[in-house]
């Protein structure tokens, strides 16, 4: 089990060379300006399927969540339910809804804040994926950061009876950052957060990217970003 993970990791450290193609990063891509979180509670089955009321805000980025619920496993969609939901609710200060409902929360986006996400091939059950901020040493954020960065298997409308896309997320890795892990000498500070995620039982491979975001300690979330893949991600 060492050996997945260490060679999970490895992956996206050399990415950008001999396996470049299975390489899934941000860079290139408008920074989202609003983060749109659609929660979901795991007994409500027919929340999956409602149609989208709204049109996507431009430059959002928009993620559903499955909320586990006293049901546990008998819940309709308990399968897709994560228990990091219902931490993502507490850190909003909002209640496990009994159906659904979304929430908006505005990204500064400035280019202060340079953020990167990234996943490589999937190795076993494993994607090694990242998460890297660029600061100027000049800024002064509120710290200490938490960086989001979410596993996401992409569902075309249609999948599963769903009436639009979902970014279903399928696994999360949260991170305090309270030092700065190098300081260059054009006066960026960086901070980055790299680790192995496992995937969910049941989730296409060819349908995951990361999404993350960093947030400073009064919440306000400083950059956010998604991965795009050239190509579907490969398996070995």
């Amino acid at each position: 089990m060492k050996c997945v993970l260490l060679w999970a990791v490895l992956t996206v450290g050399t990415a950008n060379g001999a396996l470049g193609q299975s390489f899934c990063a941000s860079d290139g891509q408008a920074t989202p300006l609003l983060l749109v979180e659609h929660f979901i509670s795991a007994d409500c089955a027919a929340c999956w399927s409602e149609p989208q009321t709204t049109r996507p805000a431009a430059q959002a980025m928009t993620i559903d969540w499955i909320v586990p619920s006293a049901q546990g496993d008998e819940a309709p969609l308990s399968a897709a339910a994560i228990r990091e939901a219902q931490i993502r609710l507490d850190t909003l200060g909002q209640a496990t809804p009994a159906t659904s409902f979304v929430t908006t929360t505005p990204v500064l986006g400035k280019p202060t804040y340079q953020l990167q996400v990234a996943h490589g091939l999937s190795v076993g059950a494993y994607v090694g994926a990242t998460i890297e901020l660029k600061i100027s040493d000049k800024a002064q954020p509120s710290m200490p950061l938490t960086a989001w960065l979410l596993l996401v298997e992409t569902l075309p409308a249609g999948v599963e009876g769903a009436q639009s896309e979902k970014n279903l997320v399928r696994n999360v890795l949260v991170s305090t950052w309270a030092k700065p892990d190098e300081q260059t000498n054009s006066g960026l500070v960086i901070f980055r957060e790299l680790r192995p995620l496992s995937i969910a039982q049941g989730a296409l491979v060819q349908r995951l990217r990361v999404m993350g975001w960093v947030q400073d300690a009064r919440g306000q979330l400083l950059s956010a970003a998604q991965s795009v893949c050239a190509t579907p991600i490969e398996t070995r």
